[in-house]
């Protein structure tokens, strides 16, 4: 890769007037011009934030509470690992869209042949589907428990918010930013108080992060459902496309030396936002497995038995900042899932659709699912399910583009980044394969 150290500041009309201000102090720390520590990181910070939001959703919020409720802390480990696993894959996605200036659908479509980039483009709107549905239900919940409101009228609620903060991409990419960081900050301060009220064990989640494991006997098959399902919810599908086309054109760089700087500094971006992800997803197994596990006992961990149940167990205020959490991460991950939908349909077909158009259809499920009356915790897990076996279609491809150094010169992956990354996509097909010949067996 050629080029000068030259960093080009955004274009006249490019970015409003907040995004110009944000994109021109990030080309002064680029350039030298500014001085490091926190000042230096703040105009780099946003993009991982943006796709953290796909780690705390209501499909986490099912997967977590329904782990910790059943078997206690033992699934824990899980949540660890996958979010290790999230921060590898977010970094080599910011990076893919750093040096090529493509994002993931997009490299898919000029590097494969048109029958493979069809059926991955299937594969992951069916992916897309699933999260949008885990969302869109997510959000309705939240309203409904909160208020009162029937779920139908939730369900419209869900809708009128989501294309209301949609509506901020048209001032620029920093309010949006801003806003769903905020969001992210409101689920986390809930979860911080949540840890507070509750009885914690801590021996207990030690003993699951130092001995790994599965429930044993008959509860194998349920247990490795939930840990497919957490790992689904956690190693997002969809947001990997996302992040590599938040990445992609956000700060212009010329050269590889300042495209590894500003890949830095994006590192730095993804450990402190997949971090709080992974911290809110640990706290909600956690108060789960605190406030409703019993040792002998089946436990469904259904959100709306949680939500009720918390003020008999932790008290009211335990219950509300449920339900404020629940209802956040719900309108934050509708808004994140309609724009990584439009990425993987106009990547893959280079066609544009408006995202408002894109919003009908995906919130379609969803309703359906509402007015059939189906339950709402079931079908968020299953959701998400859906997306762990959606991963390897989106891992693979992202391993193979960052380890080519003819497509990202000097900031190719090293073969131990490489290695490890392969490991994670083996990993995550192997226990799909498990999962599913277990589910077929019937034991």
């Amino acid at each position: 890769m050629q080029g000068s150290e030259e960093v080009r500041p955004p274009r006249a009309g490019e970015a409003q007037e907040e995004d110009a201000k944000t994109l021109e102090a990030a080309v002064q720390v680029l350039s030298g011009k500014r001085r490091k520590g926190l000042g230096a990181l703040m105009p780099f910070l946003g993009p991982a934030f943006v796709a953290s939001v796909a780690y705390i959703d209501p499909g986490n919020f099912a997967t977590n509470i329904a782990g910790g409720a059943r078997f206690g802390y033992t699934l824990i480990w899980v949540i660890l690992c996958s979010n290790l696993m999230a921060m590898l894959l977010q970094s080599l996605a910011a990076k893919l869209g750093i040096v090529t200036g493509r994002n993931l659908a997009e490299m898919c479509r000029e590097r494969f042949p048109k029958p493979v980039v069809w059926i991955l483009w299937v594969l992951m709107e069916l992916v897309a589907m699933a999260t949008d549905l885990a969302e869109f239900l997510g959000a309705a919940l939240g309203f409904n428990l909160m208020f009162g409101i029937p779920m139908w009228i939730a369900g419209v609620l869900t809708a009128v918010t989501t294309f209301a903060m949609l509506a901020l991409e048209r001032r620029g990419f920093r309010k949006l930013e801003a806003l769903i960081t905020a969001l992210v900050g409101v689920v986390a301060a809930c979860y911080v108080m949540e840890m507070f009220l509750s009885n914690i064990h801590w021996k207990g989640i030690a003993g699951s992060i130092v001995r790994p494991q599965f429930a044993p006997g008959d509860q194998l098959t349920e247990s490795l459902v939930l840990a497919a399902g957490i790992l689904g919810a956690t190693v997002m599908p969809h947001v990997i496309f996302l992040h590599s086309a938040l990445t992609q054109g956000r700060i212009r760089v010329s050269s590889p030396a300042q495209q590894r700087k500003l890949f830095h500094y994006e590192i730095a971006d993804v450990v402190i936002a997949m971090g709080l992800a992974g911290f809110v997803n640990a706290a909600m197994l956690i108060m789960a497995a605190a406030a409703f596990h019993e040792p002998g006992l089946v436990q469904e961990g259904k959100l709306e038995e949680a939500y009720v149940t918390l003020q008999h167990t932790l008290g009211p205020l335990a219950k509300y900042a449920f339900g404020i959490s629940l209802l956040a991460a719900g309108l934050s991950s509708s808004a994140v899932g309609t724009m990584s939908g439009q990425v993987i349909m106009q990547g893959f077909l280079n066609y544009h659709i408006p995202v408002w158009l894109r919003r009908l259809v995906t919130m379609a499920p969803a309703l359906i699912i509402i007015m059939l009356g189906l339950d709402p915790t079931h079908t968020l897990v299953i959701s998400q399910v859906i997306l762990s076996f959606g991963l390897p279609f989106a891992v693979a491809p992202l391993v193979v583009f960052t380890a080519r150094k003819s497509i990202m010169g000097s900031l190719a992956s090293w073969k131990a980044t490489t290695g490890i990354a392969a490991c994670v996509a083996l990993l995550i097909i192997a226990l799909n394969m498990f999962l599913l010949f277990q589910l077929l067996m019937g034991t």
